[in-house]
């Protein structure tokens, strides 16, 4: 075919190959050069050529789309500038530069008229970005909610339906490859961080600092919080969250107990999921795979075929994807939120001990729903699981203190969604 769209691929591994294999079914677009850090790697896939330098791809003139799947920000931020200066359209699959530098790069295609898609950067290959800023666009959100992260929705099940250690369950996640050697992008909660700044963007239409989002991961949930929580009618799943709070953007990433009557608590091992809630939609649920080969090249040849479709027919192509909005966010402290809480307590076993517990928790404020008490252990001490109903976070830190005062230990602090 004459006139084929010229893609320049940066990076080679999972979901570059992915691309590749999936570009197969589509004539009109060629791949024209890949860049590689290893040019002797043997690939199980065949580009036209290779190259160890990616700034050849974003200054060769021929290419029409740089398609960035390598990760990182450096030399992936300098890579896309360069392109875009080069009027050069980005597809990227990249959620950490998207977070960190996304408003400048977003900034830069505007001023040079090109397009930046990146709907493999938040779900995989749950189609998301795109349904917000089209078939969506009428909504007035209220919040946004989700598993964002396989990894960790993969050890927390593992967690619940084996009832074993944290740390039993990531050993298995990496040996199936689920989980990285270094896992800590995904269990401390980064990795899902960087994508729920990049959906609160564009939900609410402001930018977010993503210095800013609290974040909390997993490594503190135990075997006893998963079957506690679920002897009380809830999972532990961690949640990515963005939500209105009266003219601010309450965005934060940690452990929640959700209602098993909560569609999302049933989302489990590597699936992904996302809650959309705005007027006048409702609540409207995405859910799939959130990462793997073929789910996030599914995303990346979506975004590719989207400007070849347009690509030389008119001067703006897809005009709806762009940001066109630079007003910052006023961004929630965490202290300033209102949550209920689940509290794992180990407490001497004495008369008059849940009565200083509730005593801490009516000085500041705090309701309590519900109190089990879960036996006593060998050396004198009770296990008590407490549940409040909603109070303020920085109310509930001073509860926390006072009852450490008291040589009161506590184990977990888990919020409800």
């Amino acid at each position: 075919m004459e006139n084929k769209l010229k893609i320049g691929l940066i990076g080679l591994g999972t979901v570059g190959s992915g691309v590749v294999k999936t570009l197969k079914n589509f004539p009109q677009i060629e791949i024209k050069t890949a860049a590689v850090r290893n040019l002797n790697k043997k690939r199980d896939v065949e580009v036209n050529q290779l190259t160890n330098d990616p700034f050849e791809i974003v200054n060769d003139p021929e290419i029409d789309v740089v398609v960035e799947v390598a990760g990182g920000i450096d030399p992936a931020f300098e890579l896309l500038k360069t392109a875009v200066k080069n009027k050069k359209h980005i597809v990227t699959a990249n959620k950490e530069l998207l977070a960190k530098h996304g408003a400048e790069l977003f900034d830069l295609a505007n001023e040079h008229n090109v397009a930046i898609l990146y709907e493999a950067a938040v779900a995989g290959g749950i189609p998301i970005i795109m349904p917000i800023k089209t078939a969506l666009k009428g909504n007035k959100y209220k919040k946004v909610a989700g598993i964002l992260n396989g990894t960790t929705n993969y050890i927390l099940t593992q967690m619940e339906e084996k009832g074993i250690s944290y740390q039993e369950c990531l050993k298995a996640a990496q040996d199936l490859g689920y989980a990285e050697a270094d896992p800590t992008g995904d269990v401390e909660g980064y990795d899902t961080m960087y994508k729920i700044a990049t959906l609160a963007n564009i939900t609410f239409n402001k930018r977010i600092d993503v210095s800013k989002i609290y974040r909390e991961g997993i490594t503190n949930i135990s075997a006893d919080d998963i079957k506690f929580a679920d002897e009380l009618g809830y999972k532990i799943k961690l949640i990515a969250l963005a939500q209105d709070n009266e003219g601010q953007i309450d965005v934060r990433v940690h452990p929640m107990l959700v209602s098993k009557t909560n569609v999302i608590s049933g989302i489990n091992n590597a699936l992904n999921a996302v809650m959309l809630e705005g007027f006048p939609v409702g609540q409207v649920m995405f859910t799939g795979p959130g990462a793997g080969e073929f789910p996030t090249a599914s995303s990346v040849v979506g975004d590719i075929l989207a400007i070849a479709a347009e690509f030389g027919k008119c001067e703006t192509i897809l005009p709806m994807t762009r940001c066109n909005h630079k007003e910052m966010a006023v961004q929630t402290n965490i202290l300033d939120t209102k949550n209920s809480y689940y509290i794992s307590i180990t407490a001497p076993n004495a008369i008059g001990v849940i009565g200083v517990i509730g005593n801490a928790c009516g000085k500041n404020k705090i309701n309590i729903s519900s109190v089990l008490q879960k036996g006593t252990q060998q050396d004198g001490t009770a296990h008590i699981i407490v549940i409040t109903e909603t109070c303020s976070e920085c109310d509930i830190q001073n509860a926390i203190k006072e009852l450490e005062n008291q040589s009161i230990k506590i184990n977990n602090l888990i919020r409800v969604m």
